[in-house]
């Protein structure tokens, strides 16, 4: 058992990598979520094709400002 603790005990890293893990799946399954839908909104009505691929790359740059604002605060509020 106390090797297990003195094990833990020498893991150096920041706590805030792994919260940054974590939160880089809510963006990622927020762009398969857009991508997947404009598909098949594309495949239902493919003459509306350029309001649906707008549409996409605004909520694609949506999702991708949450995983960069989520890259940027360990190191606003890290040590």
């Amino acid at each position: 058992m106390s090797q297990t603790l003195a094990a833990a005990a020498g893991v150096h890293g920041s706590v805030a990598s792994i919260g940054y893990g974590l939160a880089a799946i809510g963006p990622g399954v927020g762009v398969g979520i857009i991508f997947g839908n404009g598909t098949q909104a594309l495949a239902r009505q493919p003459e509306a094709a350029g309001l649906i691929r707008a549409n996409q790359i605004l909520g694609f740059a949506f999702c991708e400002a949450l995983a960069l604002i989520g890259l940027v605060m360990p190191f606003v509020y890290g040590k």
